[in-house]
């Protein structure tokens, strides 16, 4: 089991099932994960102060997934040093095209990695990928979990 902590955020409940998957890839690492609900539009001071002091609290890396509009990675980068990976979720009339373009089109100096939308758990190994180039057992987790998805194909 590994110390390091990762959030794991999302704008509404019902993103719950879409983001679940992140939370179950990290533990198979052994990476805890903390979930929770924070709008970038509805609840933009709870964000800006749970991201504000992630570092302090100990996380390394911060999943965020939201739809349609989905400004909520942008809104964690602005608050953050911390690496932050984007989910954008499908929904809503453009079936998460909308997402993808919000949270992939960051300005300069403000990155966002993004995955595919509803790609929670590329997400996760990605977070894991960052994490795993300071951590030799992390990178070889990683190198026996490539090779268990390769026997798959």
């Amino acid at each position: 089991m590994s110390d390091y902590k990762v959030a794991v955020i999302m704008g509404s409940p019902n993103d719950r099932s879409k983001m679940e998957p992140a939370a179950e890839t990290l533990a198979t690492f052994g990476i805890t994960a903390d979930v929770q609900v924070m709008s970038a539009h509805r609840s933009p001071a709870k964000v800006a102060e749970f991201v504000g002091s992630a570092r302090e609290n100990g996380y390394a890396a911060i999943i965020a997934g939201a739809g349609m509009a989905a400004h909520l990675a942008g809104a964690a980068a602005a608050h953050t040093t911390l690496p932050v990976i984007g989910v954008p979720l499908s929904g809503g009339a453009l079936n998460g095209v909308d997402a993808l373009y919000a949270t992939v089109q960051m300005p300069r100096g403000m990155p966002v990695a993004t995955v595919a939308v509803d790609g929670a758990v590329n997400a996760a190994l990605l977070a894991v990928q960052i994490l795993a180039v300071t951590d030799h057992e992390l990178a070889e987790a990683l190198t026996a979990d490539r090779a268990v998805r390769a026997a798959v194909v």
